[in-house]
């Protein structure tokens, strides 16, 4: 995939890695008619495997992205120390400052879309969710619904005050969220459409037995974010 990466410089004589700010297509943003930007999750980077071939395969859709990170995730570059996210409100001001920046940068004309992977995705539709929203539709991809095992903390709230479209991707083995759980949650209200990848976990990988493997879900995935995005969002 062709990329190009804008980076914080720092000097030759610091030890210190480069800085990931974001990841972009070298077409962008010309003549873009969609561009959707993507965080992503808590624990792996922007340039992660799963988010570089969903960045390709939403290109082979017609779906240029835009992959950011946020600050904590940066700093983890810097050092090599791990540390959990930030809180809500940082990575908010963080995603609303991506989303000016993209406006600025596609012009009116172009659909912006915001999404994520996992806690990615769940700040998208926070965004979303407020006020001053100036996006056009959300894309979660393994929305985390819950902690692992932990049925009594929903992250739902927020969900019926999105004010655009939103698409919740999900593998019916993702522990943050499985099947038979939100089968017996009842109707979300403010997901416009929920689909399940067969087999899928958190990454959308599956098990060895399984016909399909993590390579075909993602594909799943970006395919269904196209149909959804003609669908509903007219992009």
């Amino acid at each position: 995939m062709q990329v190009f990466l804008k980076m914080l410089m720092i000097p030759l004589d610091n030890t210190k890695v480069n800085v990931v700010v974001r990841i972009t297509h070298k077409s962008y943003p010309k003549g873009a008619k969609t561009v959707l930007i993507l965080a992503h999750g808590a624990g792996a980077p922007a340039d992660s495997p799963f988010m570089e071939q969903l960045a390709e395969e939403l290109e082979l859709q017609g779906v240029t992205s835009v992959r950011f990170e946020f600050h904590y995730m940066q700093k983890r570059r810097e050092d090599g120390k791990k540390r959990p996210p930030d809180r809500a409100p940082v990575l908010l001001e963080a995603f609303m400052q991506q989303i000016e920046q993209v406006r600025a940068e596609v012009g009116p004309e172009c659909r912006l879309v915001i999404g994520g992977k996992s806690m990615g995705g769940r700040m998208a539709s926070m965004v979303a969710s407020g006020d001053d929203n100036q996006v056009d539709a959300v894309v979660c991809f393994g929305y985390p619904f819950h902690p692992p095992g932990k049925l009594d903390r929903w992250r739902i709230d927020h969900l019926p005050d999105v004010t655009c479209p939103l698409l919740v991707v999900q593998g019916t083995r993702d522990p943050f969220g499985k099947l038979e759980e939100i089968d017996a949650k009842g109707n979300i209200e403010g997901i416009t459409r929920l689909c399940w990848l067969d087999g899928g976990n958190h990454d959308f990988a599956t098990l060895v037995r399984h016909p399909l493997d993590q390579p075909d879900l993602i594909r799943e995935a970006a395919n269904i974010t196209r149909q959804f995005l003609d669908d509903y969002a007219g992009v």
